[in-house]
């Protein structure tokens, strides 16, 4: 079997490179022992009860997995859909994603490669995101039954950092998966003109599993009995001890960095090495010839065979499952129906139900008295002696969800208590240790039949911690998944994820997705670094309807906002800029009959509606209650201000009907905080311009270009924003 599999994986190679003489595809020659190694971790993992096996990696080998592991035809790697007009970009076939079901041991067990950009070791963490999203829908709670296989180059392993972030996240409560397979292909070049006293400063390239005190087992891929043998122990010491482990293929590349290259020009004596090399296949079969196990003429008629299959189009993978229905998987096509949806507003009756039980201590718990303070206002809110802030109002948001039987789950560096001590998800008990009962958890006491909530502090990682939140979204989409950054433009240190996987994955690989960002965004006079979460580089991503982008101004549109992005049947990223100073500002309150009634408003109207406004100034975010604070102090009575909530899709006909209901507005007007370089202005200018009454184009009020997202100085802070208002207010502005 171990010399089939060679063989498989050595003629398919052989056959691409004649066949599709010039093209890339990041061969395999060299590492073909990858393949057998593949095979017995897939069979030795059904042994010990495995039914799912996520796995993850670059370009290097990919379509060979893909054909000889998942059973992917070759044609369809290969051929160009018909349509061209369609609206999926594609994606070159050495990035491509598959699933299977086969049969091992007579039983199913679901593989799964998940898709990856070239941005190589990023796919660890999603992959470890949709294992912990499947694992949590069967209650895997160790692992036994969904297992992550994670593949790495040797370079990419101890170059990048997020193997780091990846390997430190994964024995925390809310991102264990009970251990993961790690294999290397070590080919012992990380590019072609790599000098390998450049690489790495350790001495094996899997010395970062130290880290985590992950066992290596170091084998050499020209001896394909070490590798069953590395498998054998690899994958029994991972159901043992529920840990991460690793196996270091040590092997060779044949070719190039791709199949275009010529290796010979920068690294002329490993490569006349590699070519007198008669590979791994041949010696092998070799020994086997010589151990009397088979003939020469045995091990010769295999490549016939599988070159035959090859020429005959046929698999070479064992036969996937026709007829099994896995109970655990998911219904995507529900998701892909755009529209309004249901109706977001709760009734009263089902909010007073939810709200007492937020409120309500079923524990003893000694609160600190800042806690103590949020919890009595909340219980004031309920009652309807207080408006409703945003922290109320969120969880009430988070609880209707769970009313319904489905799950929510936070995580992110504060998540829990809110990086502005707004959220308190997590009452803490002030004489008591966590594991000695001392915390409780609201939203975990609704009743016996609500949907399962997980809120986590996460490590300090951005990265990881995102392309695993992003992995299990894309995994469950019966899951509210939401990431907060502790401040928005944290987001800047994750923005491979934003840009390869949530901005582009549905157009390149038709994976849905409803993750959830929260970024707080606010120019507060709080210096460059904790003010902006760049709105312009989100709106810059936009396109196909790709993602939502909104900055909800009031408590209210933010429960109707989370509830519409679970209960509509429609999957898309949802990015919401969050206040900070606006979580306490008494003007951004809402009572609880806005939840019972209306819904997510994607523009909102200036409540007086001055229709003899001679200016409609329209803006977004924080900024407007700066404009109507100054609106009032200043008595301009003609002037109308307007709330766009929601950027993207932009909500253009709602927009327009708003605007024609201010027939004498001569001066039409965008106001932003940030810089006229940032925030929204270049990438909705053209939006607004078609919304304008005809002769008619807005004008810009804002701070001027800047290279710093903010000031540091709150006097300069302060002078900017005066400017601002007046330009907004009381410019005149030319046509």
């Amino acid at each position: 079997q171990l010399l089939k599999r060679l063989t498989d994986a050595e003629t398919l190679e052989k056959f691409l490179h004649t066949r599709h003489v010039g093209q890339k595809r990041f061969s395999l020659e060299g590492g073909e022992s990858l393949i057998p190694l593949l095979d017995l971790v897939i069979s030795r993992c059904a042994r010990h009860g495995a039914r799912e096996i996520v796995m993850g990696m670059a370009h290097r080998g990919r379509i060979n997995v893909l054909a000889n592991i998942m059973g992917r035809p070759l044609d369809s790697l290969y051929e160009e859909p018909s349509g061209e007009d369609g609206p999926l970009s594609g994606d070159v076939k050495y990035h491509q994603g598959f699933s299977t079901d086969v049969v091992i041991a007579n039983q199913p067990v679901h593989l799964a490669l998940a898709f990856n950009p070239s941005h190589l070791e990023i796919v660890h963490p999603v992959v470890r995101g949709s294992v912990r999203a499947r694992q949590d829908r069967r209650g895997d709670v160790l692992g036994y039954e969904v297992v992550p296989v994670i593949l790495h180059g040797d370079a990419a392993l101890s170059g990048q950092g997020v193997v780091m972030e990846s390997l430190n996240m994964s024995q925390t409560r809310g991102f264990r998966n009970g251990g993961a397979i790690h294999v290397v292909i070590n080919n012992q070049i990380g590019f072609t003109t790599s000098d390998p006293r450049d690489v790495r400063s350790t001495l094996y390239c899997t010395d970062v599993a130290k880290m985590v005190e992950a066992p290596v087992l170091h084998v050499n891929g020209d001896d394909p009995e070490a590798v069953a043998f590395a498998v054998r122990t690899a994958v029994d010491f991972r159901y043992t001890f529920h840990k991460n482990v690793f196996i270091d293929l040590v092997c060779y590349r044949r070719h190039g960095h791709n199949e275009q290259d010529e290796p010979l020009a920068t690294q002329p004596m490993m490569y006349r090495r590699i070519q007198s090399h008669p590979g791994t296949r041949t010696l092998y079969a070799q020994k086997l010839v010589d151990e009397g196990v088979l003939r020469q003429d045995d091990a010769d008629h295999m490549v016939d065979a599988c070159r035959a299959r090859l020429e005959a189009g046929e698999s070479l993978s064992a036969p996937a499952v026709s007829d099994f229905r896995e109970t655990y998987s998911v219904d995507w096509s529900r998701f892909r129906q755009p529209g309004p949806g249901p109706a977001t507003a709760l009734s009263r009756a089902r909010l007073d139900f939810l709200g007492a039980r937020v409120t309500t201590l079923h524990h003893e718990v000694e609160l600190h008295s800042r806690v103590q303070k949020v919890l009595d206002d909340r219980r004031k809110m309920h009652s309807g002696e207080l408006p409703l802030d945003w922290g109320y109002a969120e969880t009430l948001a988070y609880a209707s969800l769970l009313d319904l039987g489905l799950n929510v789950r936070i995580s992110g560096q504060d998540s829990a208590r809110g990086t502005f001590f707004h959220r308190h998800a997590v009452w803490h008990d002030q004489k008591r240790e966590r594991r000695q009962s001392g915390v409780y958890i609201p939203l975990e006491h609704l009743h016996d039949r609500q949907g399962n909530f997980t809120v986590i502090d996460s490590l300090l990682s951005e990265e990881a911690v995102l392309a695993f939140e992003y992995g299990y979204a894309t995994a469950d989409p019966d899951t509210l998944v939401v990431w907060e950054a502790q401040f928005g433009d944290f987001a800047n240190g994750a923005q491979v994820v934003i840009d390869q996987f949530i901005a582009s994955g549905e157009a390149k690989w038709g994976r849905l997705c409803g993750l959830t960002l929260m970024l707080p965004h606010g120019l507060e006079g709080q210096g460059p670094e904790h003010s902006s979460a760049r709105i312009e580089r989100f709106l810059q991503l936009c396109a196909q309807d790709n993602i939502q982008v909104c900055v909800p101004t009031l408590p209210a549109q933010m429960f109707h906002l989370l509830r519409r992005q679970m209960l509509r049947p429609l999957r898309k990223p949802l990015v919401i800029f969050t206040p900070k100073s606006l979580l306490r500002n008494p003007a951004s309150v809402s009572a609880l009959g806005d939840l019972a009634g209306g819904e997510f408003q994607t523009v909102i109207d200036d409540v007086r509606h001055p229709v003899s406004a001679t200016r409609v100034v329209v803006c977004s975010g924080r900024v407007w209650f700066d404009l109507e604070a100054a609106r009032e102090a200043r008595g301009l009575d003609q002037i109308a201000l307007v709330r766009v909530e929601q950027l993207y899709p932009f909500p253009e006909s709602r927009l327009r009907e708003i605007l024609a209901a201010y027939p004498q507005a001569a001066t039409l007007v965008w106001a932003q905080e940030e810089p006229m370089n940032q925030g929204a202005w270049y990438q909705t200018l053209h939006h607004l311009n078609h919304c304008a009454p005809a002769g008619q184009r807005f004008h810009y009020a804002g701070r001027p270009a800047a290279a710093a997202p903010a000031s540091g100085y709150a006097s300069r802070h302060r002078a900017e924003l005066d400017a601002l208002i007046h330009d907004a207010l009381e410019a005149g502005h030319e046509n």
